[in-house]
C-alpha cells in the first residue's frame, strides 16, 4: 500500500504523520514544490518511528511525481492561503492552477488512484480536480465534512461534559458559513442531542461550527492543521482498510437531494473503491431549504471556475 500527500505544509505533514502512526501504508510519499522541504519533513517524521513504534517508510520529493507512481490514495493539500487584497476570484484562479497541475501529475503516474482534495476553497477545488482527472467521481472527493463534524462534536462534548467518542453527527452543504449541521441526526450514546441540550445552546454550537475555521485563524493568525490533517487521514484509513465508514464528504451529486452537477457535502459510505454509496437522508422542509441555500452558494463559486476555463487550458 502506497499513499502520497501533495503539499508538505502544516496540513499535509500532519496528515502524513497520522497515516504513518496508524501504519496505513508501507510507504508514504510527501511532495512539495519548495526545494528539499518535503524531504526534510519526511525525514523528521520517519525519525519518530523508533519512538512511536511504526514501520511505515516516508520519503519526500521536490516536485518529482515519478516517486508517487502506483499510489493507492493521493491527498492533495496544495494551495495558497488568501492574502490581503486578494479577491475570492484571485484565490480560485491561483489555487485552481495549482490543483490542476498537481492532479495532472497524480493521474499520470497513478491512474487508478483515489484522490482526496483538502485544498481551499474546498468544494470548487474538488470540482477542479474532477474536471482535470477525468476519472469516475467515486474516486475524486473532498475532505470537509469530516473536519466540520469533528468540530461540531468537540463543541458538543464540551457543552455536555461527555466523551466525544459517544457523539455521532452528520453535516451537509458547502465548506464554509453555509454548511448545514443537522441536530436532528445528532446523537449522544444513541440519545438524540435535542433531549440533552436546550435549543438556544445548540443553535450557538451550530453557529460556532460554521465559523470554526475562522475561530482558529483569529487565534493563531493562520489556518488550522492538526484537525484537518487528522480528518484527511481518517478518510484514508476508511479507504485502505475498506471500513465502509459513513462520513460526510464533498461528493459529486447527480440527482441526490434534487441537486445536479455539484460538488457538495453529503453523507457517503467510504471504502476501498472510494465513495461506494451516497446516502440520501429524509430531510424536512427547513433542512432542505438550508441545503438548497448552501448549494446555491457553492454553485456560484463553481461558476467562477467554469468562467475561467482553467481546467481546459
Amino acid at each position: 500500500m502506497k499513499i502520497t500527500v501533495v503539499g508538505a505544509g502544516n496540513v499535509g505533514a500532519t496528515c502524513a504523520d497520522v497515516i504513518a502512526h496508524k501504519e496505513l501504508a508501507n510507504e508514504v510519499v510527501l511532495v512539495d514544490i519548495k526545494e528539499n522541504f518535503a524531504e526534510g519533513k519526511a525525514l523528521d517524521i520517519w525519525q519518530t518511528a523508533p519512538v512511536n513504534m511504526y514501520d511505515t517508510r516516508l520519503r519526500g520529493s521536490t516536485n518529482d511525481y515519478s516517486k508517487t507512481a502506483g499510489s493507492d490514495v493521493v491527498v492533495i493539500t496544495s494551495g495558497l492561503p488568501r492574502k490581503p487584497g486578494m479577491s475570492r476570484d484571485d484565490l480560485i484562479s491561483t489555487n485552481a492552477a495549482i490543483v490542476k497541475s498537481v492532479t495532472e501529475q497524480v493521474v499520470k503516474y497513478s491512474p487508478d488512484t483515489i484522490i482526496i482534495v483538502v485544498s481551499n476553497p474546498l468544494d470548487v477545488m474538488t470540482y477542479c480536480a474532477y474536471l482535470t482527472a477525468k476519472i469516475d467521481p467515486s474516486r475524486v472527493f473532498g475532505m470537509a465534512g469530516v473536519l466540520d463534524t469533528a468540530r461540531y462534536r468537540a463543541f458538543l462534548a464540551e457543552a455536555l461534559n461527555c466523551s466525544p467518542k459517544d457523539i455521532q453527527a452528520v453535516l451537509m452543504g458547502g465548506h464554509g458559513d453555509t454548511m448545514v449541521p443537522l441536530p436532528r441526526y445528532t446523537t449522544v450514546g444513541g440519545i438524540p442531542v435535542t433531549e440533552l441540550i436546550d435549543s438556544k445552546a445548540l443553535d450557538a454550537i451550530v453557529d460556532r461550527t460554521k465559523k470554526g475555521g475562522g475561530e482558529i485563524v483569529n487565534l493563531l493568525g493562520t489556518s488550522a492543521w492538526y484537525a484537518p490533517g487528522a480528518a484527511a487521514a481518517q478518510m484514508v484509513e476508511a479507504i485502505v482498510r475498506d471500513q465502509k465508514r459513513i462520513f460526510p464528504v464533498c461528493a459529486w451529486l447527480q440527482g441526490e437531494y434534487g441537486l445536479n452537477n455539484i460538488y457538495m457535502g453529503a453523507p457517503v459510505k467510504l471504502g476501498r473503491k472510494g465513495i461506494e454509496q451516497i446516502i440520501e437522508l429524509k430531510l424536512n422542509t427547513a433542512e432542505m431549504q438550508l441545503v438548497n441555500d448552501s448549494a446555491k452558494a457553492v454553485k456560484e463559486v463553481m461558476s467562477v471556475l467554469d468562467g475561467m476555463n482553467t481546467t481546459t487550458a
